[in-house]
């Protein structure tokens, strides 16, 4: 496994006045774990409800109140272990990490610390332009969340909304493997892309339902760690490269001018794309954690793990692995095929019974090419993989060309229809009579013999002539056999 000793490449190095900096970064992500009830509540967690309607008992730490730990919660913690090829603790303990806030009624969350339900684990993160890294886990622990305190309907006072109080959060606390702004994207990419193929988390970071505490430190490359900061829910791929880069710079600065990094918690401004203090940054010690009285140790039975473990879906290593060796993909195109489960469950419906590299182009320049300029997500797709397998198959028997196959995707996502109606009730299937085809190219070369005379000089001229006849055709022409005759007519 990788730890803090790994050097960047020289690429990622960050050059200041007076020479090279290493960028070292860990990330803590917070998965609200997909649960219709909260860690020690039946309180709902739906999105979205008024505010403090969705408050227990336990929830607003009513004098009396117990918790009572949600089974459902503890299982999904046990799936994204495995999915993060990490180790499943059959003990574990909830321990209590006292501070006051206003959005915590108790004083106290319930958290764990010294002993986890999911232990160390590692991951393989694809980094753009780069060959993968593997980045270790250190950690994986459950614990409820605090409610909201919102500062902006009054000039003078702060309301609390205690919906989100006691929502079950997993933690995922990696070891410091990370050398760039690029390498925490890839990294926060492949745990959303896990925890929503294992359904435990369904990723949203607009609601916040997946957030990264940053932490950042720099270093001489090579040398002693630095001091860190932490940056404290970022809610974005995009705004954690932003706050990345500008901490490290920041830090830099300080560091070459003669002065010494605070260990803090910051903010990020997405505004400005600056960060910004928000408190001297805490130790283990100044929470004064100790074992939750009101809670048992989870013991876990080896029997009920490895029930989980038989349950597990296909995750996307082992999905991308069997697209490359059993489709013929390239690496490429499977990975992207696998970035999201909903994705590549489309693209397998539209490659059944047809060629597997065909419908992979097809999916990914045509249904994604469509679905990101429209901003649209691929379950609310107005094309169905069904359609689209239609599309595609008719493609490969040969009733359509693949450029009325794209006019028919275009009439199926604007107009609606089965594909095979479409194209029989507008006359769009292909010609593949040779003797209508070898008609309409005779026409052309008698009406061009400068261009025809030139074809044998220069090759390239047929193209000209494949475009003609495809005009003429109105694209139905079968572009192979366009091609076959043209070849004999003007080139042998």
């Amino acid at each position: 496994m990788f730890t803090a000793e790994r050097i960047a490449d020289k690429k990622d190095w960050i050059t200041g006045a007076t020479g090279d900096w290493e960028i070292i970064i860990g990330l803590e992500i917070h998965a609200q774990v997909a649960s219709k009830a909260k860690l020690f509540s039946g309180a709902s967690t739906e999105f979205g409800a008024e505010p403090n309607t969705q408050v227990s008992l336990v929830d607003a730490a009513m004098p009396g109140m117990l918790p009572v730990l949600n089974e459902f919660c503890v299982e999904q913690a046990v799936r994204t272990g495995f999915g993060l090829n990490a180790e499943i603790n059959l003990y574990s303990r909830f321990d209590r990490k006292n501070y006051f806030y206003p959005d915590l009624p108790q004083g106290y969350q319930i958290s764990q610390l010294y002993h986890p339900i999911v232990g160390e684990g590692e991951i393989e993160v694809d980094v753009d332009g780069s060959d993968p890294i593997m980045v270790g886990i250190e950690r994986l622990h459950l614990e409820q969340d605090a409610g909201k305190s919102i500062h902006d309907l009054d000039p003078s006072a702060t309301y609390v909304d205690l919906n989100r109080c006691g929502v079950a959060l997993m933690e995922i606390v990696s070891k410091p493997d990370m050398r760039s702004s690029a390498e925490a994207a890839g990294y926060v990419k492949k745990i959303r892309s896990l925890v929503r193929y294992l359904e435990t988390c369904d990723g949203d970071m607009e609601k916040g339902n997946l957030r990264a505490d940053v932490n950042v430190s720099v270093r001489k490359p090579g040398g002693e760690l630095g001091t860190r900061c932490e940056i404290k829910n970022v809610n974005s791929m995009r705004f954690i490269a932003q706050a990345i880069e500008y901490e490290a710079r920041r830090q830099i600065e300080i560091l070459e001018d003669g002065g010494e990094i605070d260990q803090e918690t910051r903010l990020f401004n997405a505004d400005t794309g600056k960060t910004r203090t928000m408190r001297s940054k805490e130790d283990a010690h100044d929470y004064r954690y100790f074992p939750c009285p009101d809670l048992l140790p989870v013991k876990l039975s080896q029997e009920y793990v490895d029930g989980i473990q038989a349950k597990l879906p296909e995750l996307p290593d082992a999905k991308r692995s069997r697209f490359v060796n059993e489709y013929g993909l390239s690496v490429y195109d499977a990975s992207v095929l696998v970035s999201d489960r909903e994705k590549s469950a489309y693209y397998e419906a539209v490659a059944k019974g047809n060629d597997k590299k065909l419908s992979a182009n097809w999916v990914i320049n045509e249904v994604f090419g469509k679905l990101n300029k429209e901003g649209i997500e691929i379950k609310d797709s107005p094309v169905s993989a069904s359609a689209n397998n239609a599309i595609v198959n008719m493609v490969v028997d040969k009733t359509i060309s693949g450029k009325i196959a794209k006019q028919v995707f275009e009439i199926c996502w604007n107009e609606g229809g089965e594909p095979a109606a479409i194209v029989e009730d507008r006359g769009l299937k292909q010609v593949t009579d040779t003797g209508a085809i070898e008609a309409m190219i005779d026409e052309i070369i008698a009406a061009n013999p400068d261009q025809a005379a030139k074809a044998k000089d220069k090759p390239k001229t047929l193209g000209w002539f494949v475009g003609q006849v495809m005009k003429a055709s109105g694209g139905k022409a079968n572009p192979q056999a366009v091609n076959q005759l043209l070849r004999a007519k003007l080139l042998e």
